[in-house]
């Protein structure tokens, strides 16, 4: 009942992956700080600092940590009010033949920044495997409907005709932009590495007896056993706020994307021509047993929000770090950094259900064409008339009073767009009679739509997927569906 009588992130609990959930967890971060330990120690043991091989075995031993070993820690730091101290004298009871060179030289955020630079990397990783799975599946839609005429619309009101696909390239384009913008800060992130107390890392110069070369490739040493190509070559206690900025500026342009996509198929649900996923016992109302909400739709543009406001958290706390370091960033970004990427990761769970799913209706697009395609169809109209010797003015006069009949027809008394039927009715237009089927062909409207598709994907989409690390996610996820929580 625990659960149930204690407020919960329904980030955490209600909708987020296990994957992204667990490398936000407590369990993650204790572990990932006893893996940078014994990163450390290593480092230390082989410049030449008296570790001995059973120090290290231990460590290696017990980076995991037991339920027991977290009641400890949890003792400790209530004690002595500081977790990184508390989690310190936790490992050393399971590693006491490292006890005491655990945290050698370090300051807390030799473990913090440098376990956070770790987390926000893998959470890259996982947001750009996702993402590529999105944009494939966007894809295939855009190439089944490429040739599929639709109405485009500007201001929301009817425009030239455009295809069901083309408009899903628009999609497809913005969030290969994300793609790139979010891969480009995953792949410059760097460690923070051992810089000491004020980034000077005079504790490590004073182990080392002032060879300020070991202490250099100390510093290598340890970057390299943690995964990352390069440790930024100065900072202060803490690595700079501004790379935080850096990594959620892409997740808040993706926000900005999503919502601007799931918006789009909210309306297209509205006009009935294409709806998202909708499992047999849904309910849409509890009072309107007919409804279809697009739910999902809703859910991504609810929680786009969030994450685009998260980003001003980042530029806010980047902005007022005195000197050195100051500790009003710490609970924020508690905050906010797991949120962004819990909140990245449910946004494109969700969307991956959507596009699995999409049903498209194109009788009911075709239906909305032939209100609006008369209208469109006139200088057509115009045009042929003139080729079959008629005078252009004339005939834009003639059409001109046909569709302003046609238009009181639709907007006061709510009947269908009858131009078509005024023009075969009127012996002007003979001349091209024969010719308006041909003339009010949809596909004839769409311009190179179909053709465009087609070229997006060939040499675009195709080559961005190609990479070798999102071909092996796509691949990975494979014939498998976007599994949604409620």
């Amino acid at each position: 009942m625990e659960a149930f009588e204690t407020y919960q992130t329904p980030l955490s609990s209600r909708y987020a992956s296990k994957e992204m959930a667990h490398l936000f967890s407590s369990a993650k971060r204790f572990s990932t700080w006893r893996q940078l330990w014994l990163n450390l120690a290593m480092a230390e043991k082989e410049l030449g600092l008296p570790i001995s091989d059973e120090a290290v075995e231990q460590m290696k031993a017990n980076l995991d940590l037991t339920p027991e070993q977290f009641q400890i820690a949890a003792v400790e730091e209530k004690k002595r009010r500081h977790d990184v101290m508390a989690h310190v004298h936790t490992f050393g009871q399971v590693a006491p033949a490292a006890a005491g060179i655990i945290h050698l030289g370090a300051t807390s955020c030799y473990v913090t920044d440098n376990a956070d630079l770790i987390f926000l990397r893998d959470a890259l990783t996982l947001v750009l495997h996702k993402l590529a799975v999105v944009i494939s599946r966007f894809s295939a839609f855009a190439a089944q409907y490429g040739d599929l005429p639709t109405l485009g619309f500007t201001h929301f009101q009817p425009a030239q005709l455009t295809t069901v696909g083309k408009r899903a390239t628009l999609w497809i384009q913005e969030l290969l932009w994300d793609l790139r913008n979010i891969k480009r800060a995953r792949d410059d992130l760097g460690f923070r590495g051992v810089k000491g107390t004020t980034g000077t890392q005079a504790s490590f110069l004073a182990l080392f007896d002032g060879d300020h070369e070991k202490v250099e490739k100390l510093d290598a040493l340890v970057t390299k056993l943690s995964g990352f190509s390069y440790a930024y070559p100065v900072t202060s206690q803490t690595y700079s706020r501004k790379i935080d900025i850096d990594v959620l500026a892409p997740l808040a342009s993706f926000g900005a994307t999503a919502h601007k996509i799931a918006t789009d198929i909210r309306l297209l649900a509205h006009l009935k021509e294409i709806e998202e996923p909708f499992e047999s016992t849904q309910i849409g109302s509890s009072a309107m047993a007919y409804k279809r909400n697009p739910m999902r739709s809703e859910r991504i543009c609810s929680l786009s929000r969030h994450l685009m406001v998260l980003h001003q958290n980042a530029l806010m706390t980047a902005s007022t770090q005195w000197f050195e370091r100051t500790l009003d960033d710490s609970a924020n970004r508690r905050v906010t950094l797991p949120e962004a990427f819990l909140t990245t990761d449910i946004v494109l769970t969700t969307l991956q259900n959507v596009t699995e799913g999409l049903v498209v209706y194109p009788k009911v697009i075709a239906s909305r064409i032939a209100q609006e395609l008369p209208f469109m169809a006139t200088e057509n109209i115009i045009m042929a008339l003139v080729k079959a010797g008629g005078d252009r003015q004339e005939a834009h006069e003639k059409i001109r009073v046909l569709s302003h009949e046609a238009a009181h027809q639709v907007k006061h008394l709510g009947l269908p767009n009858d131009l078509i039927e005024r023009v075969r009715r009127d012996p002007y237009f003979d001349p091209i009679k024969a010719d308006l089927e041909r003339l009010l062909e949809p596909r004839s409207f769409v311009g190179r739509a179909p053709e465009q598709v087609r070229a997006f994907i060939r040499e675009w989409v195709e080559p961005a997927l190609a990479d070798a690390e999102l071909k092996a996610a796509l691949e990975k996820a494979s014939g498998g569906k976007a599994e949604l929580n409620v």
